[in-house]
């Protein structure tokens, strides 16, 4: 009885393959602005707001059965986020002594990104389909750049533009990856497809203690949302 529902079962994961060949994969390319902000609950970590970015990269469509797909391919992710934090640095002079005050950062930083998502598409009605998503992003760090003011009280100190700060920051960023969109039919094979995604991250990007008080571990997440344009072959 095993091996004859076993056989059933293979037989059918089969023939839905099978069926879905003609539009099994489907490749193409994006472009998507967003909007990024750090989340922290780090002791005196505060974040300032949201701020601009960019992503682009390449997709593909791989048909699993009726209205399933999974979406993959690479993205380059830009994540610009802002915001400020318990500081010291060394006092002018060449003393020994240090200057406590308050660092607002402004950060961006750089990803390649594998994104795994589970698509799930309504029928085309019209030349359009609507979908919704769900998966896991796993970003690789290539670059970060830190435009940083260093106050103490109110009395502006220190000042530096677009410092590479890429060792102060884990190699991996994990993510989990929600979505909705549109899907247009462009000719017998073309489509063009827009909609929300949102990339919120899993574990903390920040690494070491902080400065004044090294009881105190960096702790922030930096999440973004992104309107995406694809265009599928």
């Amino acid at each position: 009885m095993k091996k004859i529902f076993l056989f059933l079962l293979i037989s059918f994961i089969f023939s839905q393959f099978i069926n879905a060949q003609d539009k099994a994969f489907q490749f193409g390319f994006k472009i998507a602005p967003n909007i990024g902000w750090m989340k922290t609950n780090a002791q005196g970590y505060e974040n300032d707001g949201v701020k601009p970015g960019f992503s682009w990269g390449f997709v593909g469509d791989i048909h699993l059965m009726e209205n399933y797909w999974i979406n993959t391919g690479f993205n380059v992710n830009f994540i610009h986020c802002a915001y400020h934090y318990p500081h010291q640095i060394p006092a002018s002079g060449g003393s020994s002594s240090y200057v406590v005050g308050t660092l607002n950062r402004d950060l961006i930083t750089k990803y390649i990104q594998l994104p795994i998502v589970f698509r799930m598409k309504t029928n085309e009605n019209n030349g359009i389909t609507y979908f919704g998503e769900i998966g896991f992003g796993l970003g690789f760090l290539f670059d970060a750049k830190a435009s940083d003011k260093f106050y103490e009280g109110e009395v502006l100190i220190k000042e530096t533009d677009k410092v590479d700060v890429v060792n102060e920051f884990r190699f991996t960023r994990e993510s989990l990856i929600l979505g909705a969109g549109m899907e247009f039919a462009i000719g017998e094979t073309n489509k063009l497809t827009t909609g929300l995604r949102f990339d919120n991250c899993f574990f903390d990007i920040m690494k070491d203690q902080n400065s004044i008080d090294p009881s105190i571990e960096q702790k922030g997440m930096s999440n973004f949302i992104e309107l995406q344009v694809c265009f599928l072959f």
